[in-house]
């Protein structure tokens, strides 16, 4: 854990303690209505001030994640053309895009994009 998260969650803990402490001291009935409103606002600022440093701290502290995905053949491999089901235009290899793990290809003639299916030679 580094230095800055740990910080980040003493320094919010802290605020929600003193925020909550607020809101409950403001309905004590030795204080006047003023200073009741006033207790009800400086809570309510607590709060938000220490919930916002709970939303920083954790933004900050997440790692992007990088997924790298290796394939090993055990032969040979030929590629076949791959055709547009709505023109039969080639589609280039390069125009496969990936989104959720599963292949789309976009024609250059017609514009339509379309799943790869990946059909065994049996």
């Amino acid at each position: 854990m580094k230095i800055t998260t740990a910080v980040g969650a003493v320094v919010a803990a802290v605020l929600l303690f003193f925020g909550f402490i607020f809101l409950l001291s403001a309905g004590s009935i030795v204080l006047t209505q003023e200073q009741q409103v006033l207790r009800l606002v400086e809570g309510a600022i607590l709060l938000l001030v220490g919930f916002a440093v709970i939303y920083v701290v954790y933004a900050f502290s997440r790692k992007p994640t990088t997924v790298i995905q290796q394939l090993e053949l055990s032969g040979q491999m030929k590629t076949a053309p791959i055709k547009c089901p709505n023109c039969g235009g080639s589609v280039e290899a390069s125009a496969i895009k990936i989104t959720s793990g599963v292949p789309y290809a976009t024609c250059p003639y017609c514009g339509k994009t379309f799943e790869v299916a990946e059909e065994p030679k049996w």
